[in-house]
């Protein structure tokens, strides 16, 4: 209801309003939001049109500190890294060094073999839109491979061969589908972290370093990297969780697949990377992927004789290391860990498009107020993209 009487002012208001920036203050909204969440930070932007439009931070990166939460305050912001890693993958293919088509086994020091489907090829492609057939098991995956308080996890590589290869000492069927490759989703962060050490591999450079020469340093990135050793911690805000009625802390971690969620950013250095996307490959006239590859990240991987099984594509599709969301009317990524909720979404033709940080975790059943502030922030854009057209702006 309060979001509906919001939607009721913005339209009273819009056609009145000559300066985008007139239309009805949304700091108050998002404020009693938070109050009713018990939300501690909040930083969000919001691009029309390949441009920055709006950024905003609210709350607190350190609750005990007061400090506040700014659109530079950085923040691990989970699965939204895969957009990076896509990205990464695309550079890659640039280079000639991997294909998307090609069987991973070509590229990797040890076999990665589905022992239900021994004969059937695993590609890049597969790994990117989460159908090869290699699964997360749970709850091993999140019991073994965050490492918090300054614990280092195992090198990637190790833990990858352990876990696929037989013999190994994560090795199990249960880490494998009895799906043949292509033909069912089923989302997986290990395998992720499988095509980011394949990136590794074949390139000769680590991921973070990969992505500070190709992404960070060309969009002055300044406040990411991959691991809490690549930014500024006196700038990285507090993660907390909320356990029944208590806001507590959660120690800073890392993760032995860092490919599959490893970015620490802030919303303001966010921007520029969506903008990139957004803009097929080109920031501000600068070209970083070519564009046929960029289009090639960004297009619908799935059609109707080429889908898994246990998709419908008027529902989910998905490109490289991104997809379909809300009902398949918004692409991008979420980001979901212990302490923080991220958001990076664009609608589906790419002209209102919503960055969210949060530096919380709710329960399951109070998930849905993260998907409401983030609704909010669309509307708010759409009110936004009308007073600008009223007034003549782009």
């Amino acid at each position: 209801m309060k979001l509906l009487s919001f939607l009721i002012c913005i339209c009273s208001f819009s056609t009145a309003v000559s300066q985008p920036m007139s239309v009805p203050p949304i700091d108050s909204l998002i404020q009693q939001k938070m109050h009713e969440a018990k939300l501690v930070g909040v930083g969000a932007a919001l691009i029309l049109n390949n441009q920055v439009v709006w950024e905003k931070g609210y709350g607190y990166a350190d609750r005990e500190k007061q400090i506040p939460f700014t659109p530079a305050t950085i923040m691990n912001i989970a699965s939204v890294s895969k957009t990076f890693l896509g990205f990464c993958l695309m550079k890659a293919v640039e280079q000639g060094v991997v294909s998307l088509d090609e069987d991973i086994n070509t590229y990797l020091p040890f076999p990665v073999i589905n022992p239900y489907f021994p004969n059937e090829k695993i590609t890049l492609r597969h790994l990117a839109t989460h159908t090869s057939g290699l699964t997360d098991r749970y709850p091993f995956y999140t019991d073994s491979t965050y490492f918090y308080d300054g614990r280092k996890p195992e090198p990637l590589g190790d833990f990858l061969k352990s876990y696929y290869v037989a013999g190994g000492k994560h090795y199990s069927k249960a880490n494998f589908l009895s799906a043949r490759p292509g033909t069912r989703r089923d989302y997986s962060n290990i395998a992720s972290g499988l095509a980011g050490y394949i990136i590794e591999r074949r390139t000769g450079r680590k991921l973070p370093d990969y992505s500070k020469r190709y992404i960070f340093r060309p969009l002055h990135m300044k406040h990411s990297g991959w691991g809490l050793n690549e930014v500024n911690l006196r700038h990285h805000a507090k993660l907390y969780e909320k356990k029944g009625d208590r806001i507590v802390p959660v120690p800073w971690y890392e993760c032995t697949t860092y490919p599959d969620g490893g970015v620490r950013t802030s919303v303001h250095d966010l921007t520029k990377f969506f903008i990139t996307l957004l803009g097929e490959g080109a920031y501000e006239g600068k070209r970083l992927l070519r564009r046929d590859l960029a289009a090639e990240m960004l297009r619908y991987q799935y059609t109707p004789d080429r889908k898994p099984e246990n998709v419908a594509i008027n529902k989910l599709n998905s490109g490289i290391f991104w997809s379909t969301k809300l009902g398949a009317t918004r692409v991008g990524h979420n980001g979901s860990d212990p302490g923080m909720r991220t958001f990076m979404l664009t609608d589906l033709d790419r002209q209102v498009s919503v960055i969210v940080f949060f530096n919380i975790s709710l329960g399951e059943e109070e998930e849905d107020r993260f998907f409401n502030m983030y609704e909010l922030l669309y509307q708010y854009g759409q009110s936004l993209k009308a007073s600008r057209a009223l007034s003549g702006r782009n």
